[in-house]
């Protein structure tokens, strides 16, 4: 059975219940049976859904969109201190929630996984939900995207495990105390919250100390930033630390990987003997999330190859290389990589699935604060794209940087030899890509903003050519 629900989330109230995090919790929770409700910002199918499940979701944000009786309110790192429903706790004296606290409270009494790293997270959390799932386990999973298959970034499942998907963004996973935790790189992000990378070392570091004592670090033993962590670790009592990766000297070593078209065959070495399945989603970073996943599984106590066969059944999360559609021959693919490692990965994954193809790219810059440091890595990515579009910067959270735009980027790709056009107008996009594009071609929109909404745009104008 699982854990039933603290008093304080109850009758909870969601400020910003669409958001990725935001709406897993609300919807465990509604299935868990608490009176949830909410507000977020416009209209979307997760509203819906959540209202589906019971919840009470309100369009827009307003003071009188919080029931007087409500037993807290959840929020997360994003609302701003003068939200008008926050204003109207504190006048009611309704306990605030942050967002991970809520999250590992539904994990209190359970098996967790907890998946971490500077990218990757929403793909390896998702990898383990699917097999757990197929593994006939019924896990509960909290992920930061929709699954493929079942269509739901979260579930209440009757099973002991729970699979997270832990942010490091604003330092809240280290309000979780998981039995398995999975460290898949640590780089450089989060400029607003991060000054250098010792403070995201120092960070990521409370993370693994507060995996429960004879718990398991699965860790990347190929990353330089996560082979940093991995040593300051070293030392730790109680904690079990297991390596992945093409290491000779990896625990769970990569073997090989060969591409099958839009997926994987991998084999790896576990325990002295050769590990082969399949991964269903091109690219060796791919294949090395689901080693990891892998992993983890083992480390819970899970039988290898049951585990690597269920891995098999993964089809991918929404916005991870999700194809939209095809067209007059073009191919429309959605990307969420924002950052400079994962816009990489996915561009050169695509140019193994399809290397006769021609690549381009719509790319939507996120955030300010990662432009300013991270704008040129970010033009160099666009070089390994045959053309690019750049928009202009996707502000999410953020205000306005002075002389931080997408020319950053876009002068940082020319530099590297792109052929990049900036176009400040998305409504235009559809018209340029229609433009550019021939059979053959694959169209990829790339970013964490609402780029994602143009693939169906380009589509519905491919087809009138």
């Amino acid at each position: 059975m699982a854990p039933g629900i603290p008093t304080a989330l109850d009758r909870p109230h969601f400020i910003g219940i669409g958001g990725a995090g935001m709406s897993g919790i609300a919807k465990i929770l509604a299935q868990r049976g608490a009176k949830v409700a909410g507000s977020d910002a416009k209209e979307s199918g997760t509203a819906e859904a959540l209202r589906e499940l019971g919840a009470t979701v309100h369009i827009g944000h307003a003071s009188g969109n919080l029931a007087d009786d409500a037993t807290s309110v959840v929020v997360s790192s994003a609302i701003r201190a003068d939200n008008p429903e926050l204003v109207r706790a504190a006048e009611l004296d309704i306990p605030v929630v942050h967002r991970s606290d809520a999250l590992a409270s539904l994990m209190n009494g359970l098996r967790a996984i907890a998946v971490a790293g500077t990218h990757g997270k929403t793909t390896t959390t998702s990898m383990l939900a699917v097999a757990l799932t197929e593994m006939g386990l019924d896990p509960s999973y909290a992920i930061g995207g929709d699954l493929a298959g079942p269509g739901t970034n979260a579930l209440h499942g009757e099973g002991d495990i729970f699979v997270a998907e832990a942010d490091e963004s604003d330092r809240s996973f280290q309000k979780y105390d998981p039995q398995v935790a999975i460290v898949l790189n640590v780089e450089l992000d989060h400029h607003a919250n991060y000054a250098s990378m010792d403070e995201i070392y120092e960070s990521f570091e409370s993370f693994a100390r507060k995996i429960v004592p004879g718990g398991t670090l699965v860790i990347n033993a190929d990353q330089q930033g996560a082979v940093e962590l991995a040593t300051r670790l070293r030392g730790e009592e109680l904690l079990n630390i297991v390596t992945y990766g093409d290491s000779a000297q990896a625990d769970v070593r990569v073997h090989k990987i060969t591409p099958r078209g839009l997926s994987s065959e991998v084999t790896v070495l576990l325990n002295g003997k050769f590990l082969t399945f399949t991964v269903s989603v091109p690219g060796a970073h791919y294949a090395h999330n689901a080693v990891a996943a892998l992993a983890a599984g083992v480390a819970l106590g899970l039988p290898a190859h049951n585990l690597a066969s269920a891995l098999g059944k993964y089809t991918g999360v929404k916005r991870r290389l999700q194809l939209k559609g095809e067209e007059q021959g073009v191919q429309v693919i959605d990307s969420y990589a924002h950052h400079p490692t994962e816009m990489t990965a996915d561009l050169e994954a695509m140019r193994g699935a399809a290397a006769d193809s021609r690549l381009l790219v719509v790319f939507q810059p996120h955030l300010f604060s990662r432009t300013q440091e991270l704008g040129k890595e970010m033009g160099d990515a666009l070089a390994l794209a045959d053309a690019s579009v750049v928009l202009d910067i996707y502000p999410a959270r953020e205000d306005p940087i002075e002389g931080i735009t997408s020319a950053l980027i876009i002068d940082a790709a020319k530099a590297a030899g792109a052929d990049v056009t900036h176009v400040a107008d998305a409504s235009t996009i559809p018209d340029v890509i229609a433009g550019m594009s021939r059979p053959g071609d694959l169209v990829l929109t790339m970013g964490a903003g609402d780029v994602t909404d143009l693939g169906p745009k380009i589509l519905a104008r491919l087809a009138q050519k």
